[in-house]
């Protein structure tokens, strides 16, 4: 299963990216956005950015993942 996860630039240094959500911070390669500024919300799959995102819409969707978590990350024990 192939997942991307929203997160916000923090820093950006020779093409590429220190993003962060919840305070884990990652890094990225920007090859494939143009434009892309600290404090856009991307897209990060496989350590790339692949597309910026509304900050709304990725607040939506980092909340299902938080419920997800919370209730055990979808995974049985």
């Amino acid at each position: 299963m192939c997942l991307a996860v929203p997160m916000m630039i923090a820093e950006i240094t020779e093409g590429l990216a220190i993003c962060e959500v919840d305070g884990v911070r990652r890094e990225a390669s920007l090859m494939m956005l143009e434009d892309a500024a600290v404090g856009d919300y991307v897209l990060i799959h496989a350590g790339f950015a692949i597309e910026r995102i509304d900050p709304e819409e990725a607040e939506k969707t980092l909340a299902v993942f938080r419920e997800v978590l919370d209730a055990g990350g979808g995974v049985e024990l």
